[in-house]
């Protein structure tokens, strides 16, 4: 086992690349403020990315808000969908008296099956 292992050299502690050549991309400070604690948050991207309107804060975990001239961008939430819940997606489909009608059969129906069964059968 000894014989096979590579000698003078740290497998994973060094990388064999070295920095030369390599041009950084420029970066530049983003100020995000939470309107929920009040603290700033610092992030540094890229010159050349797109800027999220919203980051998370990083005290609190509410979303924090990109600072431009110390004042905060107005967030696009058009593209947002709103959750619909079950009972929401049932009255696109049936009105409230629909749903009573529907209601009323069923309890008929149940309560005459019940009346109908045998104990012990």
């Amino acid at each position: 086992m000894a014989d096979r292992s590579l000698r003078g050299m740290r497998i994973g502690a060094q990388s064999l690349q070295s920095e030369d050549g390599v041009v950084f991309a420029d970066r530049a400070d983003y100020t995000y403020r939470c309107e929920t604690c009040g603290r700033e948050t610092v992030m540094t991207f890229s010159t050349e990315a797109d800027l999220p309107q919203e980051w998370e804060c990083k005290h609190c975990g509410n979303a924090a808000t990109l600072l431009v001239d110390s004042k905060p961008v107005e967030v696009d939430r058009s593209g947002e969908k709103v959750a619909r819940t079950h009972w929401d997606m049932l009255l696109e489909r049936r009105t409230r008296a629909e749903l009573e009608e529907l209601l009323e059969e069923r309890l008929t129906y149940l309560r005459a099956r019940r009346g109908q069964q045998k104990i012990g059968a």
